[in-house]
């Protein structure tokens, strides 16, 4: 048994090494594999969907037809009721039975009641009124094509259990079930009368005085307007249909057997602990979906039971054609596949050879290029990639260098100049008006100031970026005196943060530019700086008039514009966003807000990225 084991093993794993060694039988196994994964996916989550879907549909049909059939046999259970009261004639009915015994005409009136009683309706079978005190029994049936009035003595009637019940019911009526010996009939009870009806209904006649039961009169109504109502509940074929009162005494069952093996399994039991008007019993041989209709006034219920079979019987349908149709799919497709995958695999195992000599250092790899398709898109693109190889990697990338450094070194070249135009202006303006010593201050400041700009450094730290800016302002308030307020809101922790060097410079200059030179009232300055989740963000605003919509158009389209392509004025704020740029990406640059209430420029800073130079 080992050796035929061990030979099993060696044969499975010789077919999959030759079924995995090749691509295209790699290819057809994977597409037949996905084929038949979402045939069968598809056929299983349909099936369930349909499944759902006749479940929902037998609940929602059965239970609105129940509802309207269930309120018909309540009405028809009323207008019985409404039958069995006297009405305005109460007091002389009740008087007609205390004089019967002697009195003629009390006789007579009482037949006379029973007739037009039985004649008022034509489903009642039969109807007595039973005498209490004198235990003599009124019984109308129809004898041949005569209808009848008989009276006979019976006191066994006081005995019987449904004398008893209507008695001490609150409401004092009830209901029998006459199918079969239910609700306590006996064989011999009611003769004919009993036998062709399906159903007693007693009401207890007292009197208005002491309350004292007079008599009892019971209708035993035919079965042929409850069938006209129940006609409308539709039944197929192993579906049935139960009539219950709130005690669960069955009024009607299509099918007796049925009801005894349904009864004997648990069913009414079932039906008192469920909440819910559906749910899934099973009899040992077959699962039902059970709904039930309960009545408003009476709760009386209508049960309906369908086979789970029969629900299921379009959807399995529906599963087998899916499954027949996708195995001839199955089959189509695995011929196309190996097909197509033949075609396929035959260029890409050429330039897969190609590919290991490139992988092997031989850069003159070169693969034949055969159609338009995107395997010969791929290869002659795995040539090009061949050819510029080297000059990617030995020129082109030390030229971008090359390049930045130029383009830092410029934008710092256009910056300084203008910087020292306007401290120069600024010391010959204090000079001019007020010819004071503290030119003296003003000329070291100046000077630190020229040493800060030269040097070599192109990203400072912002603790000296800030030293730079107050000994900056300095010789602005210079100019501008009490007119040019200052404020930091420097967020600690920052004052280590790297930032390209005179980037708070240019945007301090653009506050004055806009702002200070255009108004002659005081002019606060804010430069702060903050973290959001993303970028650090380096922020200076003033409360001067704001810059015109049309000219802060024009100022956001220049910091778009390529460093080859510019001829703005706005050299210091586009030199500061090509500069975040390119130290640290695209999702570095400025951001600009202006309105009445004053401007606001941000440089916006990544978190955690490196400097790109």
């Amino acid at each position: 048994m080992s050796t035929f084991y061990k030979w099993a093993a060696r044969t499975v794993s010789s077919i999959r090494e030759r079924i995995t060694r090749r691509l295209v039988n790699k290819l057809i196994l994977l597409f037949t594999s996905i084929i038949i994964l979402v045939v069968v996916s598809l056929t299983v989550i349909s099936y369930q969907m349909l499944e759902r879907e006749a479940v929902n549909s037998s609940i929602s049909s059965a239970r609105n037809n129940l509802l309207l059939v269930g309120r018909n046999l309540e009405n028809y259970l009323g207008e019985i009721e409404q039958l069995s009261l006297p009405q305005i004639r109460y007091d002389e009915i009740i008087g007609a039975i205390a004089s019967e015994d002697r009195d003629y005409a009390s006789r007579m009136y009482l037949e006379n009641y029973l007739r037009s009683l039985y004649f008022s309706r034509n489903d009642v079978e039969a109807i007595t009124l039973y005498l209490v005190d004198r235990q003599k029994v009124y019984a109308l049936t129809r004898e041949a094509y005569n209808v009848t009035v008989r009276v006979r003595s019976d006191p066994s009637v006081a005995d019987r259990p449904w004398y008893k019940e209507t008695l001490a019911s609150d409401r004092n009526r009830t209901f029998q079930s006459l199918l079969g010996t239910e609700g306590g009939m006996r064989p011999d009870e009611g003769s004919a009368a009993a036998r062709n009806s399906f159903m007693a209904y007693h009401r207890v006649l007292r009197s208005l005085a002491s309350r004292k039961p007079q008599a009892v009169i019971t209708f035993y109504m035919m079965p042929t307007a409850k069938d006209q109502i129940l006609k409308d509940v539709p039944l197929g074929k192993g579906e049935h249909l139960l009539y219950l009162d709130p005690n669960d005494v069955p009024f009607h069952y299509d099918d007796p057997a049925f009801y005894r093996s349904v009864k004997e399994a648990g069913l009414l039991d079932k039906l008192r602990e469920e909440q819910s008007d559906r749910f899934a019993w099973s009899n040992g041989e077959q699962r039902y979906l059970v709904v039930t209709s309960t009545g408003e006034r009476e709760g009386w219920k209508l049960v309906k039971l369908i086979p789970y079979s029969k629900i299921y019987e379009a959807a399995k349908k529906a599963r087998n054609l899916s499954y027949l149709i996708g195995l001839a799919f199955l089959v189509l497709s695995v011929v196309l596949v190996t097909l197509t995958s033949n075609a396929i695999t035959k260029p890409i195992k050429n330039l897969s050879h190609q590919m290991r000599r490139f992988s092997a250092g031989f850069f003159d790899a070169e693969a034949e290029v055969r159609g338009r398709d995107e395997i010969a898109y791929l290869t002659r693109h795995f040539n090009q990639m061949v050819k510029r190889t080297n000059d990617l990697i030995n020129e082109r990338y030390k030229s971008k260098l090359v390049e930045k450094n130029a383009i830092l070194k410029a934008l710092e070249a256009e910056i300084n100049p203008h910087f020292l135009y306007n401290a120069l202006q600024a010391i010959s303006t204090k000079a001019l008006k007020n010819e004071r010593y503290d030119i003296a201050d003003m000329v070291d400041a100046l000077a630190l100031t020229l040493r800060y700009c030269i040097s070599g450094k192109d990203i400072v730290q912002a603790r000296e970026e800030l030293g730079h800016i107050e000994r900056y302002l300095a010789l602005q308030k210079a100019r501008f005196g009490s007119r040019l307020q200052v404020k930091y809101e420097w967020d600690e922790s920052l004052k280590e943060l790297q930032i390209p060097k005179l980037s708070i410079q240019s945007l301090v200059e653009n506050s004055i530019k806009h702002a200070l030179e255009k108004v002659s009232s005081t002019i606060t300055i804010v430069i702060g700086a903050g973290l959001n989740p993303t970028h650090a963000v380096i922020s200076v605003r003033d409360d001067g008039p704001g810059i015109p919509p049309d000219r802060l158009g024009e100022i956001l389209r220049s910091l778009e514009t390529k460093w080859e392509e510019r001829e703005t004025e706005n050299i210091g704020l586009v030199n500061l966003h090509t500069r975040l740029k390119l130290l640290y990406g695209d999702e570095a640059g400025l951001v600009i807000r202006s309105d009445e209430g004053g401007t606001e420029m941000s440089m916006w800073i990544p978190r955690g990225g490196n400097v790109h130079v």
